[in-house]
C-alpha cells in the first residue's frame, strides 16, 4: 500500500491528466445522453474502459517492488493484446456520418474527448513498459520492441475496426483469427488495406510516442 502511494505521488501528473480527461470524457456523453435521449454514443464508455486496460496493467506492474523476467513477458503479452483498444478509439469519428446533423458539433468534441483519453492511456502506458522492460532487458533488445509495437497495435486497429475481431477473440475463437491473419501475412497484394492501414496507424502512433517522450510535463509523471 505505501508502495501504491508513493508511486500515485510520484505520477500525479500522469495520473490526474488521464482522470481528467475520463471525467470530462464520461460527463460529456451524459449530457448527450440527457440532450437527445440516444444511447447510441453509450459504446465509447465500454472503448475507453478497454483503453485504460493497458494503463492499469502497466501501472499495477510498476507498483511492485520486483517483477520476475517471465513473469513480466506473460504480462507483457496480455498487455499487448488489449493495446489497440487504447488508439482505437481514434477511428470512432466514422460514426460521425451516422449521427445527427445539428448536433454534429457536439458529437465530433465528445468523440475527440475520448480518442485524447484513449491516446493518453496508450503514450502514458507504453511509456511505463518500457522502463519495466529496461529492468529486464538489453537496451537494444528494448529498442526493437519498442519500435515493433506501434505496428503491431496499428495491425491490431485494422483487426477491430475492419474485421471486427476483439481482444478476447484470441480466446473465444483462436483458429478463424489466426487464418484472417495468416490470409494477410500470405496474401499481402490481397489485403493492402489492412497494410496500408497498419502502416498509417504505426508511423503516427511512432511519432506521436517521440514527441510524448520530449513534452517536459510528462517527464515529471
Amino acid at each position: 500500500m505505501e508502495r501504491l502511494k508513493t508511486l500515485l505521488f510520484l505520477r500525479f501528473h500522469s495520473v490526474f491528466a488521464v482522470m481528467t480527461l475520463t471525467g470530462l470524457s464520461l460527463i460529456l456523453l451524459m449530457f448527450r445522453l440527457k440532450l437527445t435521449h440516444s444511447y447510441f454514443l453509450l459504446f465509447l464508455a465500454w472503448n475507453l474502459f478497454l483503453a485504460a486496460i493497458p494503463f492499469l496493467i502497466t501501472f499495477h506492474l510498476s507498483s511492485r517492488n520486483k517483477v520476475h523476467k517471465y513473469r513480466l513477458l506473460l504480462w507483457f503479452g496480455v498487455w499487448l493484446l488489449f493495446l489497440p483498444n487504447a488508439p482505437y478509439i481514434v477511428t470512432d469519428f466514422v460514426h460521425l456520418q451516422h449521427l445527427q446533423a445539428n448536433i454534429v458539433w457536439l458529437d465530433a468534441l465528445l468523440i475527440s474527448t475520448y480518442a485524447l483519453s484513449g491516446l493518453l492511456f496508450y503514450f502514458i502506458s507504453v511509456k511505463d513498459m518500457e522502463e519495466l522492460l529496461h529492468r529486464h532487458f538489453q537496451h537494444k533488445k528494448v529498442k526493437y520492441i519498442l519500435w515493433m509495437i506501434p505496428f503491431l497495435v496499428g495491425f491490431g486497429i485494422y483487426l477491430g475496426r475492419f474485421l471486427r475481431w476483439n481482444s478476447w477473440d484470441i480466446i473465444k475463437r483462436p483458429q478463424i483469427l489466426i487464418q484472417d491473419i495468416w490470409e494477410i501475412i500470405a496474401f499481402p497484394m490481397h489485403h493492402k488495406g489492412a497494410w496500408l492501414v497498419t502502416i498509417l496507424f504505426g508511423c503516427a502512433l511512432a511519432i506521436g510516442y517521440r514527441i510524448f517522450k520530449k513534452i517536459s510535463f510528462f517527464k515529471l509523471k
